[in-house]
């Protein structure tokens, strides 16, 4: 299959996010609420278990929280 099929077969179907561009702020800010929650609760009890329960989510959440918002909100220099 040569790169001009692959890129005809390709405008068939369109890419559509996850989330929607209008909602990208909600959805960030939701996840790093989250987190936050997250990591207050991870503090007060910090045993092994804990870190895969809750430490691993808390930062998942964290950190695509600051993706979503940084494409929401938009970098500007």
């Amino acid at each position: 299959m040569s790169l001009n099929q692959v890129w005809e077969a390709a405008s068939a179907s369109p890419y559509t996010p996850f989330v929607a561009k209008d909602s990208q702020f909600a959805f960030g800010f939701t996840l790093l609420l989250l987190a936050l929650l997250l990591t207050g609760i991870f503090g007060l009890n910090r045993s092994f278990l804990s870190i895969a329960s809750i430490g691993i989510p808390a930062s998942l959440a964290f950190g695509f929280g600051t993706v979503y918002m940084i494409c929401a909100v938009g970098v500007y220099v």
